[in-house]
């Protein structure tokens, strides 16, 4: 495990990074979802693709990342765009899991590889929107300390910090984000996956004009059950993108 100290907006995040065949020339670079640390996709990913260098990272305030002030999705963007230009990294790849799929969207790799990507607004059932309007009623008399009882389980036992940056980035539309992105893009999707349901991938699929969606066997973490499959994807895809930009 190795740490970067990357100043931002005036404050520095100490973002913790492993990698992986560092010899290799062409670099993926690997983004997990919220709650989620690097350890989680290194333990399914590290033993395949290994013609490219893995860059794994814990986004700030997960695993060993810091984070002492609240930060949108852009702002995780910016953090990790400063990390990879410090490891000289050529965003030939980017995969993200769920929350990580938005930040690497904005990073814009030469292939994106979303992996059950949050970024797609679902509308929330009727108990979800109850318990929302029933805190709201509560903290207004006071009792804003019952938060744990009514959060989503993604922010339960979270610091202030991270709560607020919770907030900021859990109902984010990414429509306009995923329609202008202008490279290729895989879709790497859970067909039971309730987090992020399939009804997100076929949108974002719509909205990326260069993109394929592949349907898989599982929920939200279905990767862990088909790591090798999705690695023979990512590097058939990475490989047509080569041939693309000969051709051009």
């Amino acid at each position: 495990m190795a740490v970067k100290s990357i100043v931002y907006n005036k404050h520095t995040f100490e973002v913790s990074y492993e990698i992986v065949n560092p010899e290799e020339k062409v670099d993926v670079i690997i983004l997990h979802g919220w709650g989620s640390s690097k350890s989680l996709m290194q333990r399914y990913f590290h033993l395949q693709m290994g013609g490219f260098r893995h860059i794994y990272i814990d986004l700030p305030g997960f695993g060993n990342s810091s984070c002492n002030v609240a930060l949108t999705t852009e702002d995780y963007a910016e953090i990790i765009r400063l990390l990879l230009i410090e490891l000289k990294s050529s965003k030939d790849i980017i995969i993200g899991h769920s929350f990580g799929g938005k930040v690497a969207t904005l990073l814009k790799p030469k292939l994106l590889v979303l992996i059950s990507s949050a970024g797609i607004v679902v509308p929330k059932s009727f108990k979800v929107k109850l318990k929302i309007a029933l805190f709201k009623f509560l903290k207004v008399l006071g009792f804003s300390s019952l938060r744990s009882k009514f959060v989503a389980s993604d922010a339960k036992e979270l610091s202030e910090v991270m709560y607020q940056t919770f907030k900021n980035v859990v109902d984010e539309d990414f429509s306009q984000e995923f329609k202008e992105f202008d490279s290729k893009a895989l879709l790497l999707w859970g067909k039971d996956d309730t987090a992020t349901p399939l009804s997100s991938a076929k949108k974002i699929n719509s909205l990326i004009e260069d993109s394929t969606l592949e349907v898989y066997d599982g929920d939200h973490y279905f990767f862990m059950n088909h790591e090798k499959d999705i690695s023979k994807k990512i590097q058939e895809s990475f490989s047509d993108t080569l041939n693309i930009n000969k051709v051009g």
